[in-house]
């Protein structure tokens, strides 16, 4: 139902000047969609919509044009930062070594980015294990992940 909603979500601003959450959930509903408006606001975050100015003046939803690069929360940075060992990857697994009893925090706060290359995560106590949709999205993940280790280790 979720995937069927942001997709409704993505053809309404693209076809409707939509200026507020509450128009949007307006006409979801009117679409045949019940939902709140906290939801709406959630799938705007997800979806990545901003709002830009319109051809007649006014701000409306639009989805971004180009692919956002994925920005770790300040919440990931501090985890990673400060648990991560190492990391590295396989064909389209990830495997994240952490201070012991801190694997299932990396893995929740991966899960809380929602990333759409991410199929899942699995957290031990001191590993994490993450399954993407291809060795691309592993490897430019994996990459991010290093960024944020190497960011904690040049401040010490």
């Amino acid at each position: 139902m979720k995937s069927k909603r942001h997709e409704k979500i993505l053809e309404l601003i693209r076809d409707h000047d939509i200026e507020t959450q509450e128009q949007l959930l307006q006409q979801l509903q009117e679409s045949g969609f019940n939902t709140t408006q906290a939801t709406i606001s959630r799938d705007i975050k997800q979806l990545r919509i901003i709002k830009e100015l319109g051809p007649g003046g006014t701000y409306r939803y639009s989805a971004t044009a180009k692919p956002v690069e994925h920005a770790f929360s300040s919440k990931l940075n501090i985890i990673f930062s400060q648990c991560v060992t190492s990391v590295d990857y396989a064909q389209n697994i990830i495997v994240i070594k952490t201070l012991p009893g801190l694997a299932q925090a990396a893995c929740s706060a991966l899960d809380k980015l929602d990333l759409p290359e991410v199929l899942g995560t699995l957290g031990g106590d001191d590993t994490c294990m993450i399954v993407l949709r291809d060795a691309a999205s592993a490897a430019s993940i994996c990459a991010e992940i290093r960024s944020q280790i190497t960011i904690h280790e040049t401040r010490m």
